[in-house]
């Protein structure tokens, strides 16, 4: 596996070995001797998430105040932006983000460990996103950062308005937000 860094540190992106021949191809996209060896990812998983969205969707940006989740992120079908942002108070890279294009052909899986909000946005007809996460989902303590918060300048590369649930409707301002200290 090639473990590749990006400008957040602990936001990884993950390329696994693939085999292909003409039949296809076969890749390992959980192994976890390989990721704590590897990766230096020691969490254990305890949920799998299935997601399915139309183009131009944005979900997020999300986490969870108590019980918070890492989650290693792949996508199955389709294209998406992947974007983390640093939601720990204390960090130096507070309100940074990155982002990191996840596709079906790429093949490559994002670790975005706890104490970031997660979010996407569908580049392709459709995609097909899993993720495991090490905690379960908590609805009382989930949070939501506005997709578009104007301090935060994602570039999600959109030029029209994204497609978006009512909570992600009403997130709010980074500024705002209960965060992790």
């Amino acid at each position: 596996m090639k473990v590749i860094e990006t400008n957040l540190p602990g936001v990884l992106i993950l390329e696994p070995k693939v085999f292909g021949d003409a039949r296809g191809f076969f890749l390992e996209s959980y192994n976890r001797s390989i990721l704590r060896a590897e990766a230096g990812i020691t969490e254990d998983f305890v949920q799998d998430n299935h997601s399915s969205s139309a183009q131009n969707v944005i979900r997020g940006l999300h986490y969870q105040i108590q019980q918070p989740q890492g989650k290693l992120i792949r996508v199955i079908s389709g294209r998406i932006l992947d974007v983390a942002v640093d939601v720990r108070r204390s960090s130096p890279m507070f309100s940074h983000w990155v982002s990191i294009e996840l596709s079906s052909d790429n093949r490559r899986i994002a670790w975005i460990p706890k104490g970031f909000a997660h979010g996407f946005r569908v580049l392709s007809e459709y995609a097909e996103v899993l993720y495991k996460t090490t905690d379960y989902w908590a609805p009382p303590h989930e949070r939501t950062i506005a997709w578009d918060d104007t301090d935060l300048k994602i570039e999600w590369g959109t030029s029209i308005a994204p497609i978006l649930s009512a909570k992600d409707s009403a997130g709010i301002r980074l500024r705002d937000a209960e965060v992790f200290e």
